[in-house]
């Protein structure tokens, strides 16, 4: 198979993985307010375990980390302005305030995955065979952050077959990124540090901001934080065995 057209299916491949996340709420979608924000405890801890591994990844560059960092914070502040101005412009839904945090959300969660794109592209400018590790722990590193989202969306109305297919398009980055990393591997791996930073602030600005003060509305404060830690544990547990 022609090289760029294999890294594309690879990358492909790790986006449509992240629909996976949605398979438990085609069993249940019936969720009480309670378990709604325990729900969004269980998004908010998998997001922060997330961003804790893209700074983790970054770290080989710290000033281009933290400099990655502030411009997604500044972003993501940036856009949630941008939003309360123009109320048409959200996610569907009949609540205006839901439906723009689902869109914000969406973002970010779109935005990271370009990085993970760059990430498929650089590693099989290292080799075939390594490439196709990276991109079987990024798909199997997706299938929680497919579910992420769904915990996000379902609990607010959206089906789970709409869920899985949100959660499929919030990683279509990856396959479009992954071949031009792939061509320009050396200028890519570059600047991979500000992506992964700006990924990581913009998502862990909307897990304190917006996640976790509605899920501690709808539940104790005290069991969304059990729920939270646990799945932060969960998952980084998860990133160690891909490892």
């Amino acid at each position: 198979m022609d090289p760029i057209l294999l890294v594309f299916v690879y990358a492909l491949i790790t986006a449509i993985a992240t629909g996976v996340g949605a398979l438990p709420f085609f069993i249940t979608r019936n969720i009480p307010k309670k378990m709604m924000g325990l729900a969004n405890g269980a998004a908010a801890g998998l997001m922060t375990a997330a961003s804790f591994n893209l700074i983790y990844e970054g770290l080989e560059d710290v000033v281009m980390l933290t400099g990655g960092m502030l411009a997604g914070l500044l972003f993501i502040l940036a856009s949630e302005k941008f939003l309360k101005k123009h109320g048409e412009l959200r996610f569907p839904h009949k609540d205006q305030i839901q439906g723009q945090k689902m869109l914000l959300i969406m973002a970010v969660m779109t935005l990271h995955s370009f990085t993970e794109g760059v990430g498929v592209g650089v590693s099989f400018g290292r080799g075939e065979s390594f490439g196709a590790f990276i991109s079987a722990a990024i798909a199997l590193h997706n299938v929680p952050e497919g579910l992420a989202i769904s915990l996000i969306l379902v609990p607010r109305g959206i089906s789970a077959l709409k869920a899985a297919g949100w959660s499929v398009f919030s990683s279509l980055p990856q396959p479009l990124m992954a071949v031009p990393a792939f061509l320009f591997v050396e200028q890519f791996a570059a600047f991979l540090p500000v992506g992964l930073g700006f990924a990581a602030g913009a998502m862990l600005w909307m897990v304190v901001a917006e996640i976790l003060p509605e899920s501690c509305e709808d539940a104790e404060p005290s069991h969304v934080g059990v729920v939270m830690t646990l799945s932060i544990m969960a998952m980084l547990l998860f990133q160690v065995w891909l490892a």
